[in-house]
């Protein structure tokens, strides 16, 4: 177990000072920073700081469009098309979540998808804001510039692991549901990689097909890929769930895979319903405090792990960790030593 407890206001001020360093406007630096940071809070340990690195090196060669503004491509009441223009995902995100609440607010439901967005990170930060705003989110995003993950009954990859994620909140607290229609992610997988680990089960195959724990394969000649939510059995369900985002990203966007490939990104779908645009927040907190009082008082498998909503270990971990300090994954101090050392940084200065 690592000790090493952080600060997180002083973690989110070193993010976003490497990221400033790396060209990032500063606006866009703290956003960006916060997001990652408020996924280590949660818990998503491979899409909070653990991105950092990554990030920086894409400003430093271009690749994440430093300043700027989204393009708006198409602005109805309710429904609005940006191309991102590679901008960061977090701020992007964050942007058009403060877009589409007064639209909700006003007409009940708003959506929002972005093109040509960077990589926005862990989904379940955004959840927070449905939670905080008495909305129903629904997020989802696709990247059509990689494919880690074959159609069900095939062996190439066609698409990521897609993402889809929904926030509500409860009477005390709420529900955040962060899934993907594949088994596993991609940064998990570099991760086990890198460490020398294999998978707990057989969560990828191989070229021929064959089920395999080695997070090897997709990086394999001729590539092996992640298998779809249900694996090898019932993978018809992630397969119908990667089509899903497909069609609420690429297909409302009308930019994927269909077009050249531009790095490391996201086509991006938000959408917030009203609580009170509908039965009203009153009887939306009845329904859904009830069932979320039927799945906690369920009899457990094991008596040790009683049943919990989506979200609510997050949220406790989170506020935990802004009580006590954070603890970061031992592979994320590691990957940020080289940018430290170009722009005089220093992640220890964070710690308590």
């Amino acid at each position: 177990m690592n000790d090493i407890r952080y600060d997180a206001t002083a973690l989110t001020r070193y993010a976003a000072q490497l990221l400033q360093h790396a060209g990032l406007a500063d606006a866009m630096a703290h956003t960006v920073a916060d997001t990652l940071v408020q996924g280590d809070l949660l818990g998503h340990d491979t899409h909070g700081l653990a991105l950092l690195a990554g990030y920086v090196k894409e400003l430093e060669a271009g690749t994440m469009t430093r300043d700027g503004k989204p393009l708006v491509v198409s602005d109805r009441p309710a429904a609005v098309l940006w191309d991102g223009q590679r901008l960061p995902g977090p701020w992007l995100v964050h942007q058009g979540l403060d877009l589409l609440l007064p639209r909700a607010r006003e007409l009940g439901t708003a959506s929002l998808v972005i093109r040509r967005s960077h990589h926005i990170a862990c989904l379940a930060v955004y959840l927070l804001r449905a939670l905080e705003e008495d909305m129903l989110l629904v997020l989802a995003c696709s990247d059509p510039n990689a494919a880690s993950v074959a159609p069900f009954g095939g062996t190439q990859a066609v698409f990521t692991p897609n993402p889809l994620a929904l926030g509500f909140p409860l009477g005390e607290g709420g529900v955040m549901v962060d899934i993907s229609a594949s088994i596993t992610t991609n940064g998990m997988s570099n991760r086990k990689l890198k460490a020398g680990e294999l998978f707990d089960e057989e969560w990828l195959i191989d070229a021929q097909g064959r089920p395999s724990r080695d997070p090897a394969l997709p990086f394999a000649e001729p590539p092996g890929t992640l298998l779809p939510v249900g694996g090898l059995s019932h993978g018809h369900k992630g397969y119908g769930l990667a089509l899903l985002v497909e069609a609420l990203t690429a297909g409302l966007a009308g930019h994927g895979r269909a077009d050249a490939r531009e790095g490391w990104g996201a086509t991006v779908h938000l959408t917030l319903h009203d609580l009170q645009a509908f039965g009203g927040k009153a009887d939306f907190l009845r329904q859904m405090d009830h069932l979320a009082a039927q799945c906690r008082g369920n009899s457990p498998v094991d008596a040790a792990k009683p049943v919990r909503v989506p979200g609510e270990r997050g949220l406790q971990r989170r506020a935990e960790q802004l009580d006590h300090g954070v603890r970061l994954h031992p592979t994320i101090a590691p990957s940020l030593q080289d940018a430290e050392r170009r722009y005089g940084l220093k992640l220890a200065d964070a710690r308590l």
